[in-house]
């Protein structure tokens, strides 16, 4: 007799988890099937910027909060041309949207970026199990009009790698280098264009959002963005004032192979250098620190970080699912900020050179603008030297 679970009526989508454990639903966005992490993400706005952040490839995200699709989409919004993350997981079916700045609806969106979805699933369970046991490695399906092979999706869930010891970097990098200089959005203007910048930034693109190159330039910045493999000296030849070091996805420790020796000569030059996310985690590897793999990682627009030297909290958007282990790091190097969730690292700096980076999202918007202090002390950084 066949252990696989048969359909619910009405069934077009399932999930299921390399442990063999299926949740049916019904499909959304484009139809087929996909491998990936498996995690949850908290934030209750945002879901098209989610969804575009190339820091996402390889993830299967599920939605907690419910209403996701209710504002549709816009081109706007976006933070890559290309998504690449691997899938969504709903409790609710999307709805049309009701928002002024919806150009279309999200289910649209979707189909037209290729993302297969799957939606009327107890999330609120589904979390609570990713939050106890940790993420999942899980395929996705939906086939509107053919049978589900659930074994085939449970086989290929338990025989996916994971993101430990994989570079995703390089599969999302630009591969041209390229400059910036549209400014973030407002609501008289939307972006603009900055025409008079007061400094160079040469920025390494591992997966670089849109909107970090949009706070470097609204910063008074010319931005150069060079491609995750660039070395020290196509970096150096466009002559910058500062270097900036992106956010992006998979596993640091894998992506340092050819980026952390680039790293460690551009700090040698004594130029500012300011790191978000994946490049805090390459940063933390260049000065001879360690990251390791976390639970389930955090990610959402609600995260409480405390910075150490002034003991201001800070409401973070975050996307990471490795972490700097703080006691790894070096005498010359401090840290700056602690989540208030767990305690894990969210920041440090070199005492011995104009060096920072943060864990979370100071371009993102949920304080709203709890961290855009951090692009002026870059600047500040640049403005001494």
């Amino acid at each position: 007799m066949s252990d696989v679970p048969k359909p619910p009526p009405g069934a077009n989508a399932a999930l299921v988890l390399a442990d063999g454990s299926v949740f049916w639903g019904h499909g959304v966005g484009a139809s087929g099937s996909a491998l990936g992490e498996l995690c949850f993400n908290t934030a209750m706005t945002g879901y098209q910027e989610i969804l575009s952040d190339p820091s996402y490839a390889g993830q299967i995200i599920t939605f907690t909060f419910p209403h996701i699709g209710n504002v549709g989409a816009n081109p706007e919004d976006t933070e890559t041309l290309t998504p690449v993350a691997r899938g969504l997981v709903l409790a609710a079916s999307i709805t049309e949207p009701q928002n002024w700045r919806a150009t279309q609806g999200f289910n649209d969106w979707l189909k037209r970026n290729n993302l297969v979805g799957i939606s009327g699933i107890d999330t609120r369970a589904l979390t609570r199990r990713l939050r106890d046991l940790g993420a999942a490695n899980a395929a996705i399906s939906h086939v509107p009009d053919s049978h589900l092979d659930i074994a085939k999706l449970k086989a290929e869930a338990a025989g996916w790698p994971g993101l430990d010891g994989m570079d995703l970097a390089i599969q999302v990098t630009g591969r041209q280098t390229r400059t910036w200089n549209e400014t973030l959005w407002t609501l008289d203007g939307g972006h603009g264009v900055q025409e008079l910048p007061h400094h160079h930034v040469v920025a390494i693109d591992y997966g670089a959002k849109n909107n970090i190159l949009r706070a470097l330039a609204s910063a008074g910045c010319k931005v150069t963005v060079v491609p995750a493999d660039a070395t020290a000296e196509d970096v150096l030849r466009h002559q910058p004032d500062g270097i900036f070091l992106s956010n992006g996805p998979g596993d640091p420790a894998a992506t340092g192979v050819y980026a952390v020796p680039v790293i460690r000569e551009l700090i040698e030059t004594g130029k500012p250098i300011f790191g978000i996310c994946l490049g805090h985690q390459l940063l933390s590897l260049a000065v001879g620190g360690r990251t390791e793999k976390m639970h389930h990682g955090h990610r959402g627009a609600n995260h409480p970080v405390k910075e150490l030297a002034t003991g201001k909290v800070e409401i973070t958007s975050q996307n990471h699912g490795f972490m700097v282990v703080t006691e790894s790091l070096p005498a010359n190097c401090e840290a700056t900020h602690v989540s208030l969730f767990d305690g894990s690292n969210e920041g440090f700096r070199m005492t011995d050179r104009p060096v920072f980076a943060v864990q979370y999202h100071p371009e993102a918007s949920p304080g709203p603008k709890d961290s855009h202090h951090l692009f002026d002390r870059f600047v500040g950084m640049m403005d001494k030297r």
